[in-house]
């Protein structure tokens, strides 16, 4: 019979659950903030970012906006809203400007080249689509954050951008893609687990791989949380007493925030959307494509689903991938149990997420044809971004699982959220990270919002101000207003990380 093991003594300051890179960013961050802080971070699995951060299992994408198509919707009189777009520019600035930081500090010396530069593309065929994206391309270069991004029709231009995508193609076919030099492509998995690698070198930091949090709960005698973990090993279960809780565990947050039942929890349900990709197994074509190529959802799909060809840097070799194909499962993690969905269903999400599953009857309708396609199928999807391509030349693989944000609404009951969101008790003494995209790429700034929610005394002190502006330079300014620190501070980040900082002036090719 496995042992339990109660404990009444304080234990660490901050216990971060998952080691993703949200718990890491966080991590060093408090770390940064506060040298003495203690810290302890469980794991369920065997190592750090082994579920969505890991390479194989999202994008890669610096999502800086300047290729997604589904950050800038068309308005109801045809304009375009490139708000969102702006922020998440602002985000990614800021994941670099911190992440250039710690490579100053020689923090990431065991993830060389995380980052590199990669152009960045948006392409779209038929009319109305080309419409949309001259649109898109007028409206981003009213904010300097997108200088520097080029816009062409012409198939001999575009073929010269994108041999792959243009060999073979209809010289009928309308057809439009904007570039963007400035793009980049980013190893999640590399950096997260040198982040963690570095802070256990340092005082008062534990990790704990092959742990799983069973329980929380809130600790009436000493204040903060007790968390009921158990070694997967050999099932022995121990308490452990924190003043802060952060949940990081991806997909498997919402479970562990239910179970915490601070009221801000109550309404949050989740819904779990699988992915798959197909992998270029052909050198030859690897090495002829060098972008990201992003286009446009199918209608009803979730954003996660916008289809691109994307090249990747992985391990020091270029890879080549497109997708991701959606699909199905009522798993919350790639690792998790069949029962994840059912289980965080409750009373008070009940409403909202019935409301929201009536809301989105295209998703389902989607995500069905997503699951009955053949390989067939899905070699037709990769053809109309790669005409030539053959089906022995690619491998189907599993990628990350995402659950998206449901949440209770006012006006439709409840509503299917695509986005990020940071949930805290009203004490700031817990915090979750629930959603998707952008995620990674914008963790940092995630980060930022959950100290603010968290810590705001602390945030408000001298001290941390001033550190926080030597992480970020940026910090507490708005950068989408401010083209002169933008722009200088864009130059000190790309020289720092290696970037390419090739801007050419805008271009349009009628």
């Amino acid at each position: 019979m496995a042992k339990h093991t109660k404990s009444n003594q304080k234990g660490p300051d901050v216990v971060l659950i998952g080691a993703g890179i949200m718990s890491a960013t966080l991590g060093v961050m408090l770390k940064e903030l506060q040298p003495d802080i203690t810290i302890e971070i469980y794991e369920r699995l065997d190592s750090a970012a082994a579920e969505s951060s890991d390479a194989w299992n999202n994008a890669g994408t610096g999502h800086s906006a300047f290729c997604e198509l589904n950050y800038t919707p068309e308005r109801e009189d045809g304009t375009i809203d490139a708000s969102k777009a702006v922020k998440i520019a602002e985000s990614f600035e800021q994941s670099k400007q911190f992440w250039s930081f710690l490579v100053e500090k020689n923090f990431l010396s065991d993830a060389p080249n995380f980052i590199r530069s990669i152009p960045h593309m948006s392409f779209v065929w038929g009319q109305e689509n080309v419409a949309y994206l001259h649109k898109r391309y007028e409206a981003l270069q009213q904010n300097y954050l997108f200088h520097g991004m080029q816009y062409s029709e012409e198939q001999s231009q575009l073929a010269e951008w994108m041999p792959i995508v243009m060999e073979d193609r209809d010289p009928a076919q309308p057809v439009a893609a904007t570039k963007m030099d400035l793009g980049t492509d980013v190893n999640f998995g590399a950096l997260t687990r040198s982040m963690f690698k570095q802070l256990q070198t340092m005082d008062g930091v534990t990790m704990h791989f092959g742990y799983d949090v069973r329980d929380l709960w809130r600790s009436k005698s000493l204040g903060g949380w007790k968390l009921k973990v158990e070694n997967l090993a050999d099932g022995r279960t121990r308490e452990v007493q924190t003043d802060f809780l952060f949940i990081g565990a991806g997909g498997g947050s919402l479970r562990l925030l239910e179970k915490s039942d601070i009221p801000e929890s109550r309404g949050y349900g989740g819904f779990p959307v699988s992915g798959q990709w197909l992998r270029c197994t052909n050198r030859d074509v690897i090495e002829r494509h060098h972008a990201k190529v992003y286009g446009k959802a199918s209608v009803g799909a979730p954003p996660m689903s916008v289809p691109h060809l994307d090249t990747r840097m992985i391990d020091g070799q270029q890879e080549l991938l497109f997708g991701p194909y959606a699909g199905f499962s009522t798993k919350f993690l790639k690792s998790g149990s069949y029962l994840d969905l059912p289980k965080s269903i409750q009373l008070s999400n009940m409403a909202p997420m019935l409301m929201a599953g009536m809301h989105n009857i295209s998703l389902t309708k989607y995500l069905i044809q997503q699951v009955l396609q053949s390989p067939e199928d899905r070699l037709d999807a990769l053809r109309e971004y790669f005409p030539n391509a053959q089906m022995n030349d690619w491998d189907l693989e599993i990628a990350g699982q995402r659950v998206q944000v449901i949440k209770k609404d006012d006006e439709e009951g409840g509503v299917l959220e695509f986005g990020t969101e940071v949930v805290s008790a009203a004490d700031g003494s817990i915090a979750a990270l629930l959603g998707a995209s952008p995620g990674a790429s914008t963790a940092v700034s995630i980060m930022l919002d959950l100290l603010n929610q968290c810590f705001p005394d602390k945030v408000k002190s001298d001290v941390w101000k001033a550190k926080l502006t030597e992480m970020i330079p940026s910090y507490g300014q708005v950068l989408g207003n401010n083209p002169e620190l933008g722009q200088r501070l864009r130059k000190h980040t790309s020289q720092v990380l290696g970037l390419s900082m090739e801007e050419q002036m805008p271009e349009v090719t009628r």
